[in-house]
């Protein structure tokens, strides 16, 4: 990158390896890695930043294959100054970094249930861009607004409804950082909460390969959801089912695998690159397709040069 970037209060770093700050540990170097001090700092560079420099907001990097290749970017990571919690009456209000599951027992604590959000890996920024949900839940049903800093640098707040939130997806303005989101929660009894959290859990690690490196669910589950984002589980043809019906389940790469105990989690079972990962999930899709004429869509995001 030749551009010339503004020098901001926070972290700058140039040729940043991102593999270790993805859950799958694979990828290139991103150009540049922005940690911002704060949301003032993060508007004045993105306002001085020269507009043809590409920006990329980055979580935990749980849902997210990097390529070999790395990215021609600026990725933002937020962190600290941007992790805070706040509950008033039925409102709970996190910043983009909040960590998904901490965000869930801080509502329970308070008796508000946000309980769907404790089984889902990432921070709540990627919570929202994904329409994250599970066990019939979504953030469609209780976000209420976001915060956003936009790719000229302007803070702006907008509804729910402005999002389009569907299934997996959302509408966000192109460059926009979400910064922090707010959710209207029903209320319940903290004890029953956290039990049906510690249940939650439970059910997860039997089904999934949570000690493995994984990035979650692969691909999208095919049919059976509406345009609100939220699920018909009696109509719905799970993606697992027909990864198995195509014998993919257990099927190698290099060092990648798709999971024997589910077969719809990629995992780096060691020294996979990320076209070992991106490339045994596309056999997948391949297969499957043979099979019965689905064609699966992509859950984890790919990004950058192969």
């Amino acid at each position: 990158m030749t551009q010339t970037l503004p020098t901001p209060r926070g972290t700058l770093t140039p040729n940043r390896a991102l593999a270790d700050l993805t859950w799958l540990r694979v990828g290139g170097p991103a150009d540049w890695l922005f940690q911002p001090a704060d949301e003032d700092d993060l508007a004045g560079f993105l306002a001085e930043a020269p507009r043809d420099v590409a920006v990329f907001p980055m979580g935990v990097g749980s849902n997210l294959i990097v390529r070999d290749g790395g990215l021609r970017a600026v990725v933002i990571r937020l962190g600290r100054g941007f992790n805070g919690i706040t509950i008033d009456g039925d409102r709970v209000t996190a910043g983009a970094a909040a960590l998904d599951a901490h965000v869930a027992r801080r509502a329970a604590e308070a008796g508000l249930d946000l309980t769907f959000l404790r089984t889902i890996p990432g921070s709540i920024g990627g919570a929202v861009r994904m329409n994250a949900g599970c066990y019939g839940s979504y953030v469609a049903d209780v976000l209420q607004e976001v915060r956003i800093v936009t790719r000229a640098g302007q803070i702006e707040v907008l509804p729910a409804a402005a999002l389009d939130l569907r299934y997996r997806q959302s509408q966000l303005p192109e460059g926009a950082v979400v910064v922090s989101a707010t959710f209207r929660a029903p209320a319940g009894d903290p004890a029953a909460l956290q039990q049906r959290m510690e249940e939650q859990l439970a059910k997860r690690d039997a089904s999934q390969p949570t000690k493995e490196r994984s990035a979650g669910s692969t691909f999208r589950n095919p049919v059976g959801h509406s345009s609100t984002g939220r699920a018909d589980d009696s109509h719905e043809l799970k993606a697992w089912k027909v990864i198995d019906d195509a014998g993919m389940r257990g099927a190698t790469l290099g060092g990648a695998q798709m999971s024997q105990m589910h077969s719809n989690f990629l995992i780096n079972a060691g020294g996979a690159t990320a076209a070992d990962l991106e490339n045994l999930g596309e056999e997948v899709r391949k297969k499957v397709f043979q099979t019965s004429g689905i064609t699966l869509e992509w859950e984890i995001m790919r990004i950058g040069e192969a």
